[in-house]
């Protein structure tokens, strides 16, 4: 019997460790960032939530016999400049994202507080209108108009104060230097939200004070 050494082939699929083992080196989540997908997963569902919404108060209006003209009830004039307000905040979400993509962190804190200031004044509008239809004795109880108009405004009032708290939130953690050109995931996923709940606005404002 020969007494050379058989070399033994090597297998790496079998001898390779097990960090860089073929089985276990796979990723076995989503092909996009986890971040991204769960923001535009919740967006899917905020997406089914204000459709459902915006549906109910479409049936509502046209199976009620009557339905008041808005502009005799609501300050039209008033909420049409805070959609322009809010319509400039998303803009500003814009610059902040552009600015950190190019490393820029004090374009991005300056946007920022721009984006979250402009937010901060239409929910101090919508407050103020609020007030001023309570005092005046328009609350939800009167009729099917109030009650659906404080829902729907309520509802989407609700989600703008979700998004100022987490651009605050965004704003603190840039200015202790959190994100960089190549890390700046969480200001786009706070972008995201931001335009979607601009975006609903438009339709509300649209559908309710226009129509």
């Amino acid at each position: 019997m020969s007494s050379s050494t058989h070399s033994i082939a090597y297998d790496p699929a079998v001898d390779a460790p097990k960090p860089h083992h073929p089985v276990y080196d796979y990723d076995s989540g989503p092909p996009v960032d986890r971040g991204k997908f769960a923001i535009w997963l919740f967006l899917a569902t905020e997406v089914m939530f204000f459709t459902g919404l915006i549906g109910s108060y479409v049936v509502i209006r046209t199976g009620a016999p009557t339905w008041p003209d808005p502009s005799s009830r609501l300050a039209v004039d008033l909420t049409a400049f805070n959609t322009f307000v809010l319509i400039v905040s998303s803009y500003f979400v814009v610059r902040s994202l552009q600015a950190i993509q190019k490393g820029n962190r004090g374009a991005l804190l300056k946007w920022l507080g721009l984006a979250i200031l402009f937010g901060s004044f239409f929910v101090g509008v919508q407050v103020y209108e609020y007030i001023h239809l309570v005092h005046e004795g328009s609350t939800p109880n009167v009729d099917l108009f109030w009650s659906t108009f404080y829902a729907m405004t309520g509802f989407h009032g609700m989600h703008v104060i979700v998004g100022v708290i987490w651009l605050i939130c965004v704003w603190i953690a840039a200015a202790r230097g959190k994100y960089s050109a190549e890390n700046h995931v969480r200001v786009e996923l706070a972008g995201l939200y931001w335009h979607f709940v601009d975006l609903v606005w438009v339709l509300l404002f649209t559908i309710v004070y226009l129509f």
